[in-house]
């Protein structure tokens, strides 16, 4: 392909400058989220030689569908672009396993061939957006970013494209989260990523709001692979379901895996395999459900959730059932609002040395019960923003546990200019649980 790209895998993007020169979170096989997920389709021969033939590979956020240790682990010999997320981690982490990493300045061209150049803009729940400029067309990848204050550059940019405009982003039912969760009498709740909402009208809206040609549909192509968390397959969104109810007029919807050539504006299907196959069990991959704490496994949970001061500000306990047994973390009883996780042990206390927490939680085979009065929210609704965020996105990736060092985090993030809270209640109410620290 002389100029153009093509989407693969979950959230891959390939750009093409007289052949692959960029390639965006190659997941290209294996699992994910401690053998939870699986690709929904095999990545093509095709697309695996592309992928390699790339100079530069392009990091959205280090969840393990964006981020594939085992996939990198064959791509060596590339550049790792980076955002340029606060504290740095997933930098010194991949630059301490021996990659050649380069962090990009918040919303600065960098080339990366004669007719290519991207700007990468990092937000602050430690997740970011990549524009590409392909001699003049841009292609959006936005995998999960959101806009949390992208569409300012997209604002400051988008006059200067005046050809063929792509976005890419996380859509889909809502099964990317954790969604695994039972009332007090043990009986599942079921997650509104069952309800099967039609994608096409959402997404049509979007397009219409930033004034794009095409959508391509990103970071929803995973199935679930092992037997404590299969259930969910019912809530994953089929590759076909973003057209459901799609009116676009001049507007595209792409199929889920193209390839598309700037040039003329036609595109190819690519037509995968689908990754089938029976659910692998937990033991698979290390976790069985009867193995108890160890005894010191109780005082590295306890100090793990202690660093994070914003809890003290709302909750009273964390309960950990593992082994069929509960381990109650005091927070604050002043507070009498809780969380019950039951989880094998494997996964949590490896989650907790990584600093990974959302890695069970996203997983689904972890099951989560809320106790005391949770806003009336329940569900995964319930944990925003006070709970998820502060422990997973500002704690775990970006090392900002106390008061001072949120005060930091999001004034450096001010700083750049590209944080920003729409009028949705989720963003006015992640706005007002960030208030003391903005």
């Amino acid at each position: 392909m002389d100029l153009g790209f093509e989407t693969i895998g979950n959230a891959c993007v390939i750009a093409h400058d007289r052949g692959p020169v960029l390639a965006t979170d190659p997941w290209l096989f294996g699992t994910a989220y401690f053998g939870s997920w699986r690709l929904s389709h095999e990545v093509p021969a095709e697309q695996q030689a592309h992928v390699r033939a790339c100079k530069f590979l392009w990091l959205s956020h280090g969840h393990p569908d964006h981020l594939s240790l085992p996939s990198l682990e064959t791509l060596r010999d590339k550049t790792i672009l980076l955002p340029d997320h606060y504290g740095g981690r997933v930098a010194k982490d991949l630059g301490g396993l021996g990659f050649t990493v380069r962090t990009l300045r918040c919303g600065e061209w960098f080339p990366i061939s004669e007719r290519c150049r991207i700007a990468s803009l990092a937000n602050y729940n430690q997740d970011a957006t990549l524009c590409i400029d392909l001699d003049g067309h841009l292609v959006i990848d936005a995998n999960d970013a959101g806009n949390r204050g992208s569409s300012r550059f997209l604002d400051r940019e988008r006059h200067r494209f005046t050809k063929r405009t792509v976005l890419a982003c996380l859509t889909g039912y809502g099964d990317a989260d954790m969604i695994h969760f039972f009332d007090e009498q043990g009986r599942q709740i079921p997650p509104l990523a069952m309800q099967h909402t039609p994608q096409g009208p959402g997404i049509k809206a979007m397009l219409d709001h930033y004034d794009l040609d095409y959508f391509a549909p990103s970071s929803s192509m995973h199935r679930y692979n092992r037997t404590d968390s299969v259930w969910a397959d019912a809530c994953a969104t089929p590759i076909d379901a973003h057209q459901h109810g799609f009116d676009g007029g001049r507007r595209t919807c792409l199929p889920a895996f193209v390839q598309f050539d700037l040039h003329t504006g036609q595109y190819e299907r690519i037509d995968p395999k689908p990754n089938d196959g029976p659910p692998e069990p937990p033991q698979a991959f290390g976790d069985d459900w009867s193995t108890p704490l160890e005894p010191d496994d109780v005082a590295k949970l306890r100090a793990y959730l202690h660093r994070v001061e914003h809890l003290r500000s709302f909750l009273g306990h964390v309960n950990f059932r593992v082994g069929g047994k509960d381990h109650v973390i005091d927070i604050d009883r002043a507070h009498r609002r809780g969380i019950t996780f039951a989880v094998p042990r494997q996964s949590l206390m490896a989650a907790v040395e990584w600093h990974a927490f959302d890695d069970v939680l996203i997983g689904n085979f972890a099951k989560t019960t809320l106790h005391g009065d949770w806003w009336g929210k329940q569900g995964a609704a319930a944990l925003y923003p006070h709970f998820t965020p502060f422990v997973t996105k500002f704690g775990d990736n970006g090392g900002a546990r106390t008061a001072a060092e949120l005060r930091a985090y999001f004034a450096e993030y001010l700083r750049r200019g590209y944080t920003e809270f729409t009028p949705d209640r989720e963003e006015q109410e992640m706005r007002a649980a960030l208030q003391p620290y903005l």
